[in-house]
Formats: C-alpha cells, structure tokens, sequence
C-alpha cells in the first residue's frame, strides 16, 4: 500500500525525485525512479533496502563517462524494395506477412531487382525468417550504435557483468570493408570531381611545360606539309606528350578502381584537355556499385547475423539493465553519506540527521515515540511541541523529519547517523504559510488538521506555528484538542508554537522540546543551536533580540529600544 502524503508533504516527495533525476544522464532512467513510490509495508520497504545494499555497492564513479555514450538501439522493420523474394504458393501467405519486402511466385517479376531471393532455388536461398530475408534490418543498427556496444563492454568491466557486447563488436567490426564502400559509394560524387580537378591540374602543368623545337629544315618541311593539307604532322609532334596525359588518365582510373572496389573506366581518351566524366558514365558507375554492394552487404550481414543472433535477447536485457544502472548511480551520488534506516514497532527517531536541502546543515538528533535509542528528557511521547528561537531551524526540522521518514518508505538510505522509522501509513505536513491569514486562512488550516485526524491507522502529523492564524487564547483551546484526540488515536504529532507553557498545562501528556538563542555573533546576529533540548521549554529570547537592535538602530531607534532592553533588567 502506498504511504499517503498530503500537499506539503508530497512537495518534499517530488523535491526528493527532482533532486534524483537531475542526476540522471539516460532519459529512460527516470522509470525506474517511478518504481519506488513511498509504500507502508514493512516488508516491501526491506526488499527495497535489499535491493540497494546489493546493486549500490556495484557503483562506481566512472560508470557515468560510459553511461553518457549509450543510446537505444531500435531494430527496424522497414519494407525493402531492393530485392524480390520468390516462393512457393504454399508459402506465398507466410512470405507476405514477413511484409519484408516483395513476394512473387513468379520468376519473371525478379527482372530488375538487385537483390532475388527465393525457396524455390532461383537466386539466393533463404528461409521464410525476417533474419535470412533482411538481415540488414539486424545489423544496421548494430553498426550505427558501435560506442553504444563499446559502451556496454566498458561498463560490464566495472560492474563485474560480462557483455554479449564484445561478441557482437566482434562480428561486426569483420562488416568495415564493405562498410568503407558504402561511404565511398555515398561520397562517389565528390570523390570523382576532386579526381577529375586533380588530373586536370596535372595535365595543364605539363601543356605549360610543353615546347616545340625545329631546326629551320624541319619548320619548311612542316609547314609544306600543313599547306598540303597533311595535319598528320602536328599530331606527330604532339604524340609524345599526348601519350603521357592517356598515361596520367588511365593512373587516375586505376587508383579510383582500386578505392572503389570496380573497375573504372570514366575518362574520355579523345578529348585531352580538359578531361571530363560524362554524367551518364557516372550514372552508370554508381548503379554498379549499388547493385555489387547491396548484394555483398546482404550476404555478409546474413553471415555475421547468424553468429551473433543469439546474442541479442542478452544484449536487449544489457541495455535495460543501462538504465537500471543510471538510475543506481543517481541514487548512490544523491544519498553519499546516508545510512539504512532501521525498521522499528514504533516511533521514529534518527541520529545526527542533515538537512537535504540546506548547505553545511547542522546535525540534528529527534525522536517522537518510543525508538531504541536514549535520550535525556525523551520517554516515548507521541505529542511533541516545540518551542524556541524564531529562525532556530524548527520549520527545517519539521522538514528534516518528512525528508528522513520519506526515504524510508521509499526503502532509501536517510541522511543520518542512525535512524529508527516505523511503517507509517499517513505522513502529514502543515507548513506555515506567511501570507495566508483571518477567518478564511483559519477555515481551510482547520479543515485540513480535522481531516488529519479522522480515521485509524499509523500517522504522523507535523504542524507548524498553527496560532499564526488565529488569536493566541483561541489557538491553545483549538490545538490542545486536537492534540488530545490525536493522543488518544495514538498518531505521533510534532506541532511549532510559541504557546508551550500554555500548552503544557493542558496537555501533560505532551513533551516540550526548545530551541534556544546562545547569544550574539560580532555582526549582533543571534546565535542559534538548532539541536532541541528535549523536555524543555525554549525561550525565543527576546531580550537578545532587543539588544541586537539596540545596536544596530539609528540614534532615535537606538533611545526608545534602549528603553525597551532596560525593562528587561530591572
């Protein structure tokens, strides 16, 4: 059964979760956190601690670099219009629900796809599986998510858990080749305009280098010859350096052969300079490639997937258990420090306990109730009030003690020492509201402590300052009450007020614990020890206060409030 809170305290319920997730590196963690819902049963609250006594320990600061790199690994589903399936009528109906890609029964329909599988012994051999007919579907995604893989390896290395992971890296890492292809294949464009510049480049160098020299004989011959129309002589001269750009050509092929994978034959041998890929050329060289890839990568990926497809029901589970982890990492980074807290018949009482919220807090010990532990002036009371010094830490304690009751029902480790919690049923917390008050503000605050106390059960109460709305005589008629019904029901209440002597007279049941002003710093601030004194009344010490303004005020300020301090000493 889920503990229940009302308003204020499920406020410090989700400042609890906020201040977990913000913590958490993998969007998905967050469902984790979701499964721990403060409950009020106590064996579900030690499973709990069980559970995190177990995994808290596996935790270990460097997880959060690895953690950072994974990411959700989605196997597709996508229908491929690269390849044709042929099959038997029999099979037609199973074939078609694999909705893979196009199923015929028919030989003729495989014309013109890239890729024919079949049943029937035409094309390439499958079985009737989404792993033989697509197994791109399976490994494209692996290959995406190869930090992801290498991610899992590392954190398996310092949880102690060994990844499939590096099973699966293996394989995959046999698919680079054809992968460096399908880059190559991508950037074909690029690649061939960069060679094409390239070579161009190099013949222009050379035509600039290029000199003709004749002897005065050799020009009259030449020039004789052209007049007789014999142009054959200006290709005579100009051969040599025409054979060295068809060489410079026919090197730029054949490394672009040896980087694509293809033999390349791009380049016109007849017009020299400049050279140019007709864009038909390339148009052709690229459903080459294409049509040699997609059957190479079909037949690797089915390859590798056949070795490594046992490994992924493991490898789903790794990647749950990611989140898992992140989460774990959150809750160890966000309760450094904190102790399990011990389940108990009754009461709750925890030892040097800290402020989540509060910077450098003050240590602070409590007890409502009867717990294992010894306090002077404690003996098991379950109404509390307590007193003292304005700004003395009451209202922060009050939030110490939902904070620390809170995580244990979570079955979280509290901040403090030592802690002694019994399953509660109901945890209630009335906070005071500063600018909320007359006839309205005291309805709706009495409604609500009225409601508190209807019904049975295990309950814990915690009021602050109730008398702020309402006049001083009425507030310890209203709350002793309360407080004598809540007694009676056995719930455990912890009620601020500045009405402890009053209230102690109508109800000696009640423990009165104070918070006392030690005196004034250098900067006349008041000195505060937050940790109560149980079983004693605590003065807000006005007399410091006057005296710490006397100090401070101007000259007039300084003469009436003089007056003020000097009635105190008389």
């Amino acid at each position: 059964m889920t503990l229940k809170l009302n308003p204020e305290a499920r406020g410090i319920y989700k400042a609890i979760r906020d201040e977990i997730k913000k913590r958490l590196v993998l969007p998905g963690s967050s469902a984790f956190l979701e499964e721990f819902e403060p409950v009020s049963e106590g064996d579900e609250i030690l499973r709990r601690q069980a559970y995190f006594k177990e995994n808290l320990s596996k935790i270990r600061p460097e997880l959060r670099k690895y953690l950072s790199k994974v990411r959700p690994i989605k196997f597709r589903r996508d229908f491929l219009h690269d390849r044709v399936l042929i099959v038997d009528e029999s099979e037609l109906e199973k074939a078609e629900n694999l909705n893979l890609c196009e199923v015929s029964t028919s030989l003729e329909d495989a014309e013109g796809y890239p890729l024919v599988l079949s049943t029937v012994g035409y094309g390439i051999d499958v079985e009737l599986t989404p792993s033989d007919v697509a197994p791109e579907l399976y490994i494209m995604p692996l290959w995406e998510n190869r930090e992801t893989l290498q991610a899992l390896v590392s954190i398996g290395q310092l949880t102690g858990e060994k990844s499939v992971a590096s099973e699966i890296l293996r394989e995959i890492n046999e698919l680079e080749e054809v992968m460096k292809r399908r880059t190559l294949l991508d950037d074909l464009e690029e690649i061939l305009t960069e060679k094409e510049h390239e070579l161009n480049k190099k013949i222009a160098k050379k035509l600039e280098k290029f000199s003709l020299t004749l002897t005065g004989k050799d020009l009259l011959n030449f020039l004789n010859e052209l007049k007789a129309g014999n142009y054959e002589a200006i290709f005579r001269h100009f051969g040599e350096i025409e054979d060295e750009i068809l060489e410079d050509i026919n090197r730029t092929e054949k490394e672009l052969s040896e980087k694509l994978g293809i033999t390349v034959e791009l380049f016109s041998h007849e017009e020299l300079y400049p050279v140019g890929i007709p864009a038909e050329r390339v148009e052709l060289l690229r459903q080459a490639m294409e049509k040699e890839l997609k059957l190479e990568l079909y037949l690797r990926s089915r390859e590798v997937l056949q070795k490594i497809l046992p490994h992924l029901p493991k490898l789903k589970e790794e990647l749950t258990r990611v989140y898992e982890l992140d989460f774990l990492r959150a809750v160890k980074e966000f309760t450094e420090g904190f102790t399990f807290p011990e389940l108990i018949p009754e009461g709750v009482g925890f030892l040097n306990g800290r402020h989540i919220f509060i910077k450098n807090p003050q240590p602070v010990s409590y007890a409502v109730g009867k717990i294992p532990w010894s306090f002077d002036g404690v003996n098991g009371e379950s109404i509390v009030i307590l007193t003292g010094a304005n700004s003395g830490g009451k209202t922060s304690l009050l939030e110490l003690i939902s904070q620390i009751v809170i995580l244990t029902h979570m079955g979280f480790p509290v901040p403090a020492k030592k802690a002694w919690i019994e399953p509660l049923d109901e945890l209630f917390f009335f906070r005071r509201k500063r600018s909320h008050y007359g006839a309205g503000a005291f309805e709706t605050a009495l409604k609500s402590f009225v409601r508190a106390l209807k019904g049975s059960g295990k309950k814990l109460i915690l009021i602050d300052e109730f008398e702020a709305i309402t006049e001083p005589g009425a507030a310890v008629k209203i709350i002793g009450e309360l407080l004598q019904i809540a007694h009676e029901k056995g719930f455990y209440v912890v009620i601020v007020s500045h009405l402890g002597e009053e209230l102690k007279r109508e109800l000696p049941f009640a423990r009165i614990d104070g918070i006392e002003a030690k005196g004034l710093d250098e900067y006349f601030n008041l000195i505060v020890d937050r940790q109560p004194n149980f079983g004693r009344l605590g003065r807000s010490t006005p007399e410091l206060i006057v005296e710490s303004l006397t100090k401070k005020g101007n000259k007039e300020e300084k003469e009436i409030l003089r007056k003020v301090l000097n009635a105190f000493r008389e």
